[in-house]
């Protein structure tokens, strides 16, 4: 008699890619909810008053985890860990539609303007969100691990910090010229304007934030699979 076939083994994870990628599926579907209150970020000198769209903040997270992850499980992990953040947002997407347009709303609620006006976003803007996403967070990727010369973990070269804030510039600058475009293009909007506003107040943020959370990820991501 036969000895049944031994199945294969589950595919190891490791404790820093499971918690990343739990915390990154939720930060793709909280950007676009964040991204309704546009937040001031005060006066500045040289700059004057910047504002930006609060699902920045939630945006920048997903740079940060996206580069920690190239850092250390590679650009290919990273790269699938970005294409896999697809199902959340089109999900996210479809039952905010669902919720807004088809679903009504109970009797004594009276919100209900409210909250289709905060939340809902028509198919042009999702779109738009849709392919600034895939552009500007494979592009992160990409010059994070380039600039390392494609190399793993402790072997690879230059300075962490400094490859996590250059790609986040440049990753954010062709997000909000994707995004702005595909979304207001051909109306009566003074679109450049807009776009100068955007990247200068995100290219602020991405110099406070991306930094300090890219070395704290890399810290937590390596204690957590030691």
């Amino acid at each position: 008699m036969n000895e049944p076939a031994a199945s294969a083994p589950a595919p190891a994870i490791t404790r820093s890619l499971f918690v990343f990628s739990l915390l990154y599926g939720g930060l793709v579907v909280l950007a676009g909810v964040l991204g309704t209150k546009l937040a001031s970020l005060g006066h500045w000198p040289v700059l004057g008053d910047l504002a930006v769209e609060s699902g920045i903040f939630a945006f920048l997270l997903l740079v940060v985890l996206s580069s920690t992850v190239a850092e250390l499980h590679g650009r290919d992990t990273a790269n699938r860990l970005v294409r896999y953040g697809f199902i959340p947002l089109i999900v996210s997407m479809t039952l905010l539609t669902f919720v807004i347009h088809v679903v009504p709303p109970a009797p004594f609620w009276s919100d209900q303007e409210a909250f289709a006006r905060l939340l809902g976003q028509g198919a042009r803007m999702q779109f738009a969100g849709l392919v600034s996403y895939g552009v500007s967070q494979t592009l992160n990727v990409y010059l994070f691990a380039k600039l390392a010369g494609d190399k793993l973990g402790h072997e690879r070269s230059g300075l962490l910090l400094l490859r996590a804030w250059i790609a986040s510039l440049l990753s954010q600058v062709v997000d909000t010229v994707l995004f702005i475009t595909i979304s207001f293009i051909g109306q009566d909007l003074p679109i450049l304007s807009i776009m100068e506003g955007q990247i200068i107040s995100k290219l602020a943020l991405s110099t406070i934030m991306v930094p300090p959370f890219i070395w704290f990820f890399v810290k937590l991501g390596r204690k957590l699979d030691a």
